[in-house]
């Protein structure tokens, strides 16, 4: 296969770790003018323009944004692929919004065509803000998940998806058993784990609608392949809470259901914490799990405030996650600008580089991918983007005045959205472009 190397010259960002554990300045490297070099979809430079051009070999196409920012590629922790149809519905909070939206939303992936489609326009829509990795809920059905993996495959994208296992709690048409939700996801594990830049994750829905006999199947599949990821959720809802405790009156709480499941561990993503409490995530940090912060999302559905200072306490892993359906928006941009209201009610900041963080080196962590994504450091996967200081009148404008690239970086994570995302690249091959 011959080499195939370009370059990319723009200002450019990256996180190098969390502010939270050594400061904002050395959290950071930034180059005014800068260049990226890409070879064989890995990145195999990252530097000064005027140090790295004069060494270029000869050839190397060199392609200039003098008005944008290259990043690495957003991470999202927590999203659904059967919602896409069903964001923005009005008027529930979690359960009954479950009931009235989301399960006859996700019952059409029954059908082999209709989990084709929409799992198109979801990748699409991913790819245009700026999304290279996301964690994928996808429905019970396993065509759901097929649809997903073949559309990402074809891109070559990493990616990380599962059957929804959900045996009891939901209605008839949308419920495995125990054992069909096992067999069927290690047909899937089987098919498609470690395919390409692709990753299966065991996704028992949530604790109220597994039984004692699917979560311990649930651990099993976590047993007997070690490098499988775990989604699911917890501590989202005070009354989802509430019937746990009423369903699992012999566990100490939430988080005890899935540890006692054997379901804690390093590749383990909980959606939402929204009321998780010290203990809780004191365990979730010692086994090495993660939290996916989903700020649209509990904002839109009334869920409350996530605690992002208490899990910075513990050193506890925490990506971003959109949610959708239960979120708003695909944009990690626009999830920014909702996390930034979260800390400013509980008296809190979110410096605009620990935003960064999260949606990039932070998810990254949290997925145990670091290696591979989440910065710009040689040797990484090719997934950047490219973000456009002129991609709305207002944003142009805005950015005229900012005379940082801490103050730039804040305007483009309140004022961006999709629009922001001029390209996006993935193993090195546009893969968007406005």
């Amino acid at each position: 296969m011959p080499l195939t190397r370009k370059a990319y010259r723009a200002a450019i960002l990256h996180s190098i770790a969390d502010p939270a554990e050594v400061g904002i300045e050395a959290s950071y490297e930034y180059f005014e003018d800068g260049l990226l070099v890409v070879e064989n979809g890995r990145i195999s430079a990252l530097g000064h323009a005027s140090e790295l051009l004069p060494g270029l070999p000869a050839g190397v196409q060199v392609e200039h944004f003098p008005d944008a920012l290259i990043t690495p590629g957003f991470i999202d922790t927590h999203i659904h692929l059967p919602q896409t149809g069903m964001v923005g519905a009005y008027g529930e909070q979690l359960l009954d919004w479950l009931n009235t939206y989301t399960f006859p939303c996700e019952s059409q992936f029954a059908d082999p065509d209709h989990a084709n489609e929409v799992a198109d326009i979801f990748i699409k829509e991913l790819l245009r803000n700026g999304t290279t990795t996301a964690l994928v809920f996808g429905s019970v059905h396993p065509q759901s998940v097929n649809a997903f993996f073949a559309a990402a495959e074809k891109l070559d994208l990493r990616m990380i998806a599962g059957k929804v296992m959900m045996d009891r709690n939901a209605p008839d048409y949308l419920t495995d058993t125990a054992e069909s939700g096992y067999q069927e996801s290690k047909a899937l594990i089987e098919r498609w784990h470690g395919k390409g830049r692709l990753h299966y994750a065991v996704t028992p829905r949530f604790a109220p609608t597994s039984t004692p006999e699917q979560l311990t199947l649930a651990g099993q599949l976590l047993t007997e392949y070690p490098d499988l990821y775990m989604q699911t959720h917890i501590s989202e809802n005070l009354q989802e809470i509430q019937w746990v405790k009423e369903l699992f009156p012999e566990r100490k709480g939430y988080l005890d259901v899935y540890d006692h499941y054997q379901l804690l561990g390093e590749r383990s993503v909980f959606a939402h914490g929204v009321h998780l409490c010290d203990d809780e995530c004191a365990r979730l940090a010692e086994t090495g799990s993660a939290v996916a912060f989903c700020p649209t999302s509990n904002f839109f559905l009334g869920s409350g405030l996530f605690n992002l200072p208490m899990a910075e306490k513990h050193k506890l892993n925490v990506g971003l996650g959109t949610d959708v359906g239960g979120g708003t928006s695909f944009s990690l941009l626009q999830t920014l600008n909702e996390a930034y209201k979260v800390m400013q009610l509980q008296g809190a900041r979110l410096s605009p580089f620990k935003s960064l963080y999260l949606a990039t080196l932070g998810g990254a962590r949290a997925l145990r991918l670091e290696d591979k994504i989440g910065t710009l450091h040689p040797g990484t996967d090719a997934d950047f983007l490219v973000l456009d200081y002129h991609a709305t009148p207002l944003l142009s404008y805005r950015l005229k005045q900012a005379n940082s690239i801490a103050e730039t970086l804040f305007v483009l994570m309140t004022l961006g959205d999709d629009r922001t995302v001029l390209q996006t690249f993935a193993a090195g091959q546009q893969v968007h472009q406005r």
